[in-house]
């Protein structure tokens, strides 16, 4: 029986999941500072907020961009990648949103170009070269992917699976979670990850978009915070 998943695509998928990969998602909480400082999760509700982002923010947003911007690359239509890139960050309202996907994005970038050096990571930098594109990392990503031969399910799941391992991290550091209970957490995810991808393939560019509006509260008032551990 053939593996559906080349070895050097599955390993380029783990490697850019990876903890010690410098993402920069060490620097982000995805929101959950903001949450912690009004005092509006605990350790009990932690998991149904990572539920709750998966479905209704980053699945809809990020994760749909990726999927997107994946099968633009695949296809060499780079004039609808940039259209895809245009859309998400049209999305991320709050500043911390933007400046936090553009960062993470520009760090894969250069990073990507020195690991990997695909065709498809050279044509993204010429774009962005070119101020056609912003350097969002889930339209980095997606060229990043791309071009290593990580199909778009797997390229999706890699991403949501980054987030989810982000956000637990953050957790731990703002002490809203332990190291096993951690694992728990990001277990349990699972089903609601694999339920994210499964409809970020199948969206369109019109569908675009996530909805959290108290997440955009809650970034807002952490922009204006007098203290923070996170950029985000």
């Amino acid at each position: 029986m053939n593996d559906p998943l080349p070895i050097p695509a599955l390993l380029t998928g783990l490697q850019l999941t990876d903890s010690a990969f410098p993402s920069g998602y060490y620097t982000l909480s995805h929101g959950l500072e903001g949450y912690q400082q009004a005092r509006a999760v605990s350790p009990r509700t932690l998991p149904a907020l990572l539920h709750d982002l998966l479905r209704h923010g980053v699945g809809p947003a990020d994760a749909t961009a990726l999927a997107l911007a994946h099968r633009a690359v695949s296809s060499g239509d780079w004039d609808r990648l940039v259209a895809v890139e245009r859309r998400l960050y049209a999305t991320k309202l709050g500043r911390e949103a933007r400046q936090a996907a553009v960062r993470t994005g520009r760090q894969l970038l250069d990073l990507a170009d020195e690991v990997y050096g695909t065709p498809e990571i050279g044509r993204y930098r010429e774009l962005y070269r070119d101020g056609r594109v912003h350097g969002c990392q889930p339209v980095v990503a997606a060229a990043v992917h791309a071009g290593n031969g990580v199909p778009a399910r797997q390229a999706v799941t890699c991403e949501l699976f980054a987030f989810a391992a982000s956000f637990v991290g953050a957790a731990l550091r703002l002490r809203l979670t332990d190291h096993r209970r951690a694992q728990v957490v990001l277990h349990g995810a699972a089903p609601v990850i694999e339920e994210a991808v499964a409809a970020a393939l199948h969206r369109e560019l019109a569908d675009l978009g996530g909805c959290t509006p108290m997440a955009d509260v809650m970034a807002g008032r952490h922009e204006r915070a007098d203290a923070r551990l996170f950029a985000s």
